[in-house]
């Protein structure tokens, strides 16, 4: 991809529409082999940007999903203390004696996500997405470090992995908490907002190509009213096409239909903001009645 325009294009391609904020932060994270930190509300495309990255690229996602206590263990490697007990077993019953160097080898070793991406052999580098980052513990952030700034981590009893091609790192957080300021200087940034509405009824199009013109019209207009709300939370585009794809399913065509409301569990997610967005709607088709 020379420049962020053919970005662009190639995400159009894989149905994925990004600004020109986003393809020239896509553009630089490959051109400068640098991880890319994406920061946005839950629901509008963090994760969906690297897949479709990986697919614009036609190579393998890596995926690591971020949660407390996340350990390296599940992260970055592990040994199979299983077949390293079997082989003790099977020396012992042939009279042999290993020594460590014999037991902690490659041949001993499991690849989690991030040793998959530093040891992928390939012409075209994997694409991994650190999800949710934020999710994760602080100590994890550290474990990260070495990977983030060299492209390769340090196995104290077999030394340093270092990537033949370094993947396309991709990092999401929804800003749950505060990053550490040493992963942010590893990585490039970007803040993905909420789409304006011709936008996102275009994302929406794309998403569900069955549902009628003027339901995605009015729909992104409605949710457009919405996010302005005092809310718990504020529906995002992933919510935006849950319930555009509900209502296609239900034959709705705009949102005048009174069956509309019994879908607002696809957008709303407590209570109170039920009941809020409920008379929102409400109000709404008094008005374009």
């Amino acid at each position: 991809m020379k420049d962020p325009l053919a970005v662009q294009r190639r995400l159009d391609a894989v149905d994925y529409l990004a600004d020109d904020g986003m393809a020239m932060a896509l553009f630089l994270a490959l051109k400068l082999g640098k991880p890319l930190l994406l920061e946005g509300e839950p629901g509008v495309g963090k994760t969906a940007a690297a897949k479709a990255l990986a697919r614009a690229l036609d190579t393998m996602l890596i995926r690591l999903q971020c949660y407390e206590g996340l350990t390296a263990g599940e992260a970055l490697y592990e040994w199979n203390y299983q077949r390293q007990l079997l082989a003790i077993r099977l020396a012992e019953a042939q009279h042999a004696k290993l020594t460590d160097a014999d037991l902690f080898t490659a041949e001993f070793l499991q690849e989690r996500p991030i040793l998959r991406a530093v040891r992928h052999q390939g012409p075209v580098p994997p694409v991994l997405l650190i999800d949710e980052i934020d999710r994760a513990d602080d100590e994890f952030e550290a474990l990260l470090f070495e990977f983030l700034g060299e492209a390769g981590i340090t196995i104290p009893e077999l030394g340093t992995f270092a990537a033949a091609t370094p993947p396309v790192v991709v990092l999401t957080s929804n800003r749950s908490r505060d990053l550490h300021d040493a992963l942010r200087r590893r990585c490039l940034y970007h803040w993905i907002d909420f789409p304006e509405p011709g936008r996102a009824a275009e994302i929406v199009r794309r998403a569900v190509p069955g549902a009628a013109e003027p339901l995605i019209r009015t729909a992104t207009e409605f949710i457009g009213g919405v996010r302005d709300m005092e809310l718990d939370k504020a529906p995002g585009m992933a919510e935006t096409i849950d319930w555009v794809a509900a209502l296609s399913v239900l034959g709705a065509t705009d949102l005048a239909a009174g069956d509309v409301v019994r879908t607002i569990g696809t957008i709303a997610k407590t209570p109170d903001d039920r009941a809020a967005v409920a008379a929102a709607l409400g109000m709404y088709q008094e008005s374009q009645s």
